[in-house]
């Protein structure tokens, strides 16, 4: 699987200096270096935002910030997006990444509590309605939280709108029978059970790197 990569890798548009910026810092300075997006799925993330033209993202799980750069790269020129991070300790390397991307702009970083924050975004755009709907939600944050995280993002999303989740296959432990017992294998198959029986959403899952499940919300308008 390392020698494919390397092939898909050096056969794919190479990454910009900032992404590899915040690579080389994230392997000094994490010691989870592992849940990098990188190079491949990175330019996966562009090129997809790119085509959907979302003007307003959502990301829970910022990490060291490669997949908001990867995302927020796609954004039109009044485009946003916001990215939430439980991790306070990163943040001096998320906003440099960001900085040195030309994106610090375009891309609020909120730290704290995902859950949270995303109850406080619900109120924002459902109740108060000084917050438009997202375009967009990428999550790839706690595996055991994702069915919560679909539950609370759901009504924040526009009709014909895209979540995207990541880590869905989880090294492949979803598929094993019986289904392991720890908390974020369990998370991850819930979640995905939750999205193929929902009828409200159209989705399918790519075997990107550890899987990647694509969900669009239908509508009355869609």
């Amino acid at each position: 699987m390392d020698t494919l990569y390397k092939y898909i890798s050096e056969h794919s548009t190479p990454q910009t200096e900032a992404l590899e910026w915040i690579e080389k810092q994230t392997h000094i300075r994490t010691n989870h270096a592992r849940m990098l997006t990188g190079p491949v799925q990175g330019r996966f993330l562009k090129m997809l935002a790119g085509a959907l033209s979302p003007a307003r993202i959502l990301e829970i799980g910022t990490f060291t910030g490669y997949s908001a750069v990867c995302l927020a790269m796609a954004l039109p020129e009044d485009g946003h997006l916001d990215t939430l991070e439980v991790n306070d300790e990163l943040e001096e390397l998320i906003l440099e990444g960001f900085s040195r991307a030309g994106l610090e702009k375009k891309i609020s970083l909120v730290t704290g509590d995902a859950k949270e924050t995303l109850a406080g975004l619900r109120k924002e755009i459902l109740e108060d309605g000084t917050r438009q709907k997202y375009d967009m939600a990428y999550i790839d944050a706690d595996k055991r939280e994702y069915p919560e995280y679909y539950r609370l993002v759901f009504d924040m999303i526009r009709d014909g709108g895209y979540i995207l989740a990541d880590n869905v296959l989880w090294d492949g432990k979803v598929c094993q029978s019986p289904l392991p017992r720890d908390r974020q294998t369990q998370g991850i198959a819930e979640f995905n059970d939750m999205v193929a029986a929902d009828p409200r959403v159209e989705s399918v899952i790519l075997p990107v790197r550890d899987g990647l499940n694509l969900i669009r919300k239908l509508g009355q308008d869609v």
